[in-house]
């Protein structure tokens, strides 16, 4: 049993290196298109907002037919979908520079296959790992994510320098190919069906909302999550706008960001599949906020010269993130039943996505009249109290139980 798990994690992860490769290469591909064409920040905000917008509307209703659906079938529709659309972008910029809302529209549709990829893979990894081994296979998830982003946005720009946008679009088609295959030798049990059907739509939305509000820890973090992801998620599309208007550097010196704003990703999933067990979920998260929001806060001070400085507090920054995104996954997985695990991980998508374009309506403005670093330097503030303010009232949340418990023992 404990050989089996394993080996469908380690199939289900080669093929999705190859996607998430890709999908890199695409993203980085097209935020620094657009940063190259128009020098607008108000242009990758909306580019932003199109690409998180679908999922955050989305999120909440999705997960009631995910709970209904194939989970593995529903990753490989959605995988195709994403890599369909992909391809009639390539063969637009082929023909020609399509027009900036073309973009936007390709970017809506893409996300709306997100909206059902990721939060059925989420679904699916408690139906195949030992609940005590969640934290570490969440580490394994951070860690090949990380590691296909290294690579991706170099080898993005290289492609999209020697050839085109379109080239580096075909080669997303190309990946999800490969992880679909991988995926289809893989077996995914199903919760069974009498727990996942009830008379109606309305039900099942209500039956998954009720279960998420049910456990407060994972409310609270939600709550935390959003304000992080207002203050932090605009900077995955302002890097390369960084690099080019503050520092003055070209796509390689953006893509070296990315690449080693990855490297300590990787270490960082690394770290933690290794650690899982040492400390518990939420002191790892909190300390992650806090790593996270001092290297963005030094980030948001320095000079035009300082580049390599930005370079090592990108690293720093990187290795941060997966102590809060893999331990707070977990939490989820182990705090919910399979059977309504899908609705309840598309709420927390829902209200984590939802967060990233206000952030964007935010900082686009702000970065036009202000500058970039501004939003660095108060993104900094702002995630560091979170993260301080979790950690207390985790704290706090125990103490209240522990004597509860103690006043129902007398």
């Amino acid at each position: 049993m404990e050989l089996q798990w394993r080996k469908t994690f380690a199939i289900i992860f080669s093929g999705q290196i190859f996607s998430i490769l890709t999908s890199s290469m695409v993203q980085f591909s097209i935020i620094w298109h657009l940063t190259e064409t128009t020098g607008s920040a108000a242009v990758l905000m909306i580019a932003g907002l199109a690409a998180f917008l679908p999922q955050a509307i989305l999120g909440p209703f999705i997960g009631v037919w995910l709970d209904r659906w194939n989970r593995k079938k529903t990753m490989i529709v959605a995988d195709s979908a994403i890599a369909f659309f992909s391809l009639i972008l390539g063969i637009y910029f082929f023909f020609g520079e399509p027009s900036l809302g073309f973009v936007y529209v390709i970017l809506m549709i893409r996300s709306t296959a997100s909206a059902f990829h990721a939060p059925a893979f989420q679904a699916a990894i408690p139906l195949i790992a030992p609940e005590d081994q969640l934290t570490r296979v969440a580490g394994w998830h951070q860690m090949v994510f990380s590691f296909s982003t290294v690579i991706g946005p170099a080898l993005g720009i290289a492609v999209y320098s020697a050839t085109s946008l379109g080239a580096v679009l075909f080669l997303d088609v190309v990946g999800a190919l490969i992880a679909n295959i991988m995926l289809s030798f893989v077996k995914i049990r199903q919760p069974k069906a009498e727990s996942i059907h009830t008379p109606s739509f309305l039900k099942e939305f209500k039956l998954g909302w009720d279960a998420f509000v049910q456990v407060k820890p994972i409310v609270v973090i939600t709550l935390a999550t959003t304000i992080f992801g207002i203050a932090f998620m605009p900077l995955a599309t302002l890097f390369p706008f960084m690099t080019l208007s503050h520092f003055g550097r070209g796509g390689y010196s953006a893509s070296l960001i990315e690449a080693v704003f990855s490297i300590g990703m990787v270490l960082g999933g690394v770290i933690l599949s290794v650690i899982a067990s040492k400390w518990k979920d939420i002191t790892y998260m909190s300390l992650s906020l806090v790593v996270i929001g001092l290297t963005c806060l030094i980030s948001g001070v320095l000079s035009k010269e300082a580049f390599l400085l930005f370079v090592i507090l990108s690293f720093f920054m990187g290795s941060a993130a997966p102590f809060y995104n893999g331990p707070f996954m977990a939490m989820i997985q182990r705090a919910y039943e399979p059977a309504m695990l899908g609705r309840v991980i598309s709420l927390v998508t829902s209200v984590m996505m939802l967060s990233s374009p206000i952030g964007l309506m935010l900082a686009g403005p702000t970065v036009d009249k202000y500058g970039v670093q501004m939003w660095f330097f108060w993104s900094g503030i702002i995630v560091i109290v979170t993260g301080v303010i979790l950690f207390i009232a985790f704290k706090r949340m125990t103490v209240d139980l522990v004597q509860r418990n103690s006043n129902g023992l007398e």
